[in-house]
């Protein structure tokens, strides 16, 4: 990583936010100063350039925290400023134009998450745990990582954005990732014996038909807020009218707001935005009511605009929908892209081939779900849980491996990682008629800290012995973790599996805990009131 430019910053960053809160005594106070908690971050020169100053030290580690927030948030407006003074410059290429389009959204969510984590830690009565602060934080640095990835997605120069690269806010929320690391484990242990939000049914869901205590989501065009249908019987035709009614509706703050969409294949490219939480789609089940485009980074996406169905806004739940991308082989070409906090997606199918489902921040679970794919198809940066799905690997093109997950953690202290837990790993029917010559794994580590756990799985024979596949020689081997847990299948067996430092086979049932659903999305404390059964643990 490139040494921070920090000498020219200082004066541009205090004539555009002159009264960000680095004033205040923080020098010669209190025994520890400013250089001795700097000492204690990843990134201690930008701490010390940008929190070095007038007043006393921080008397301790939470006010540090607070203070080491406040200047990442401040940081973040200043690149966005940045970001939208390079907007002209960007529009003279269409590929710039593109990559700078992610950057604009990505840096808001950036400034959305910081504010966030930093009002809850400001605050004397908080309504968020610091595991919620280590998954807003994730969320913010994955935030700038993609904006940069744009870029080469479209072939354009990043070098046209570099005002906004010299900001060094992934320095400073890496260094917050830091400093709450210990408290957001152990509010982590602390939701997993919590207990779980109320299970009775909220008033738009109704009890399955068995009566049992798992729930069934509304199906009846009677009980939502808006309906779907391309014959023209509910009130739009296309889910893009709805989602803009449901953005304009004064009825969503306090509660769900649902959207039914009836039987049929409608082809549109949608986004559910930040602003737009706690929305409720409904669909007739797989197979019948379908989202499709065939956006791909070969024809001059990014990865992150390539998405056929991309949702921001919190909350986000997905019943018997199917989300496609029919691009086909040989690109990047994402079908559904979640960075919704406590997104569930149930019995919904993810159809596609090179990057299907885009996992992208934050926490998220699906159930009986079937995905499909060739290269990398479930990948991403979130903390997410995938229960009882069926993951089916397609036929890819001649000479081409298939990669199940490729996750991206980029920092050790972010909370995030893949955990496929109870599901069935097969061939799709393609591959199934034609096996020869090609080779499917696991995972490979897109990023440094790359974190995917199999836990309790039906694995079928297609997957090769190795098990893992390395994403660029020796990269990552020794700083990744991915293990295996009580899977089952001729694909499961251990004899020939890689023998990584990061690779782990695992036998006793504490070493993977912390990533059942209970620990590692908090999953007691909000998938309940979603009515989505699930698997607390993997008892």
């Amino acid at each position: 990583m490139q040494r921070p430019m920090l000498p020219p910053l200082f004066f541009i960053f205090f004539s555009f936010f002159p009264a960000i809160v680095l004033a205040g005594d923080i020098t010669g106070h209190g025994g520890r100063d400013i250089e001795y908690w700097c000492g204690t971050t990843p990134h201690p020169e930008p701490c010390r350039y940008y929190l070095r100053g007038r007043g006393r030290s921080p008397k301790d580690k939470e006010e540090f925290y607070r203070l080491s927030l406040r200047v990442a948030f401040d940081l973040s407006l200043r690149a966005r400023h940045h970001l939208r003074q390079r907007g002209p410059a960007c529009r003279r290429s269409a590929r710039a134009r593109t990559a700078w389009l992610d950057c604009w959204k990505l840096y808001a969510n950036t400034v959305l998450q910081l504010n966030r984590t930093l009002a809850d830690a400001a605050s004397r009565c908080r309504s968020a745990t610091a595991f919620d602060s280590q998954t807003w934080l994730s969320a913010a640095l994955t935030n700038l990582g993609t904006c940069l990835k744009g870029f080469n997605d479209t072939g354009a120069s990043v070098a046209v954005i570099a005002p906004v690269t010299r900001c060094n806010v992934s320095e400073l929320i890496s260094n917050c990732l830091a400093i709450n690391r210990y408290a957001a484990s152990a509010a982590g242990r602390n939701a997993s014996s919590s207990a779980a939000a109320p299970d009775h049914p909220p008033t738009w869901m109704t009890l399955s038909d068995t009566g049992s205590r798992h729930r069934r989501l509304l199906q009846s065009a009677q009980q939502a807020n808006i309906v779907v249908a391309q014959d023209g019987s509910g009130n739009f035709r296309t889910i893009r009218e709805a989602l803009d009614a449901a953005a304009r509706s004064q009825n969503r703050a306090s509660s769900r707001f649902v959207i039914y969409v009836k039987a049929g294949v409608y082809d549109e490219i949608l986004q559910v935005i930040s602003s737009l939480n706690n929305l409720v789609m409904i669909g007739d089940g797989i197979g019948r009511t379908i989202i499709t485009g065939s956006r791909s980074v070969a024809n001059g996406y990014t990865t992150l605009s390539s998405a056929t169905f991309s949702v921001f806004g919190d909350g986000f739940i997905a019943r018997g929908i199917t989300f496609r991308n029919t691009y086909g082989p040989g690109s990047q070409a994402v079908a559904l892209m979640s960075a919704s906090d406590r997104s569930a997606f149930y019995r919904c199918s993810i159809e596609g081939y090179q990057d299907t489902l885009f996992v992208y921040s934050q926490r998220q679970f699906y159930r009986e779900c079937d995905i499909s794919g060739t290269i990398d198809f479930i990948f991403g940066n979130a903390a997410v849980v995938l229960q009882r799905c069926n993951i089916l690997a397609r036929l890819p093109r001649h000479g081409e491996s298939d990669v199940i997950t490729a996750q991206g953690r980029s920092d050790p202290n972010q909370n995030t990682g893949i955990v496929v837990q109870r599901s069935t790993i097969r061939a799709a029917p393609d591959l199934a008629r034609d096996r020869s010559g090609v080779r499917s794994y696991l995972g490979r580590p897109w990023m440094q800290y790359s974190r995917t756990v199999y836990m309790q799985n039906d694995i079928a024979g297609l997957i090769d012995p190795a098990g893992w596949l390395p994403f660029n020689g020796a990269f990552a081997l020794d700083t990744l973790y991915y293990a295996e847990f009580r899977n089952t299948g001729p694909g499961s067996r251990m004899s020939r599996r890689v023998r990584w430092p990061g690779y782990h086979v695992v036998g006793r049932p504490s070493v993977v805990r912390p990533f059942t659903v209970s620990r590692f999305i908090a999953g007691r404390t909000w998938i309940p009131a979603t009515g989505v059964p699930y698997d607390p643990t993997f008892d």
